[in-house]
C-alpha cells in the first residue's frame, strides 16, 4: 500500500491505492468522424475525467500525462515531480454539440485561475493548472478567456496556456475512476474541498 500525493492543509489523501503499472502507450488515436480533441490541466485528473465526461458533446475523456520530458511515464515518477509531466485529461468531442469556448468557459469554472502552484489540496508542480492548446486559433481562444477572466476578477490568472505535447495515457486504473471507485472518489473530492473552493470564486457558477 502506498501513500500518495493529494494533500489539504490537515490531512492527507490518498489518490489511489491501486497496483503500481506502466502508463499505455501514447500515440495519435483515430478519432470519430468529425470529432476533436482538447487537453486541459485542473489538477488532479480524476476530477477533471469526472466533470468533462458529464457534459453533452464530449464523446470520451482520458486521464494521463503531458508536458514533460519522460516517455511512458508511471504514476510514481510524475507525482514525485521526477518527469516535468502535469495530470491532465484529454477530451475529445463533438465540435457540432460542444465548442471549444464552451469547453473552455467550462474549464476556467472547474478550477482555481489564480493557483499556479498546485489544485485545491493536490499541491506541487504535477498539479499545476494549463491549457495545451493543439492550434493558433485555440491558443488564440484560451488567450482570450484568460483575459475575460483577469477583467472579471481585476487580478492575473496562474493558469498557463502552452502549446500541446505528447498526451501519455495514465495506467488502467485511474481511468474513470469517478464511476468506478464512487465511493472512495466522493470522498477525496469532498475532503480536498475542491468544490467549497470553486463556490468561493464562481458562485453559482462553479463547476459550469
Amino acid at each position: 500500500m502506498r501513500l500518495l500525493a493529494c494533500l489539504s492543509a490537515l490531512i492527507l489523501f490518498a489518490c489511489s491505492e491501486a497496483p503500481a503499472g506502466s502508463a499505455q502507450q501514447a500515440g495519435e488515436r483515430t478519432l470519430p468522424d468529425g470529432a476533436e480533441r482538447a487537453v486541459f490541466a485542473a489538477g488532479c485528473f480524476w476530477c477533471g475525467d469526472s466533470d468533462f465526461a458529464r457534459l453533452d458533446g464530449v464523446i470520451e475523456t482520458v486521464s494521463g500525462y503531458t508536458g514533460g520530458h519522460v516517455d511512458y511515464p508511471e504514476y510514481r515518477q510524475v507525482v514525485n515531480g521526477n518527469t516535468g509531466h502535469v495530470e491532465a485529461v484529454e477530451v475529445i468531442y463533438d465540435p457540432a454539440a460542444i465548442s471549444y469556448d464552451q469547453l473552455l468557459h467550462f474549464y476556467w469554472r472547474n478550477v482555481d485561475p489564480f493557483d499556479g502552484r498546485g489544485q485545491f489540496c493536490d499541491r506541487g508542480p504535477m498539479y499545476a493548472p494549463f491549457i495545451f492548446t493543439g492550434n493558433e486559433a485555440e491558443r488564440e481562444a484560451a488567450q482570450r478567456s484568460a483575459r475575460e477572466v483577469e477583467e472579471r476578477f481585476g487580478r492575473e490568472v496562474a493558469v498557463g496556456i502552452r502549446d500541446a505535447e505528447r498526451f501519455w495515457p495514465a495506467e488502467d486504473y485511474h481511468q474513470n475512476y469517478a464511476s468506478e471507485n464512487p465511493v472512495a472518489y466522493q470522498r477525496y473530492r469532498l475532503g480536498c474541498r475542491r468544490d467549497e473552493r470553486l463556490r468561493q470564486i464562481w458562485g453559482e457558477e462553479a463547476g459550469g
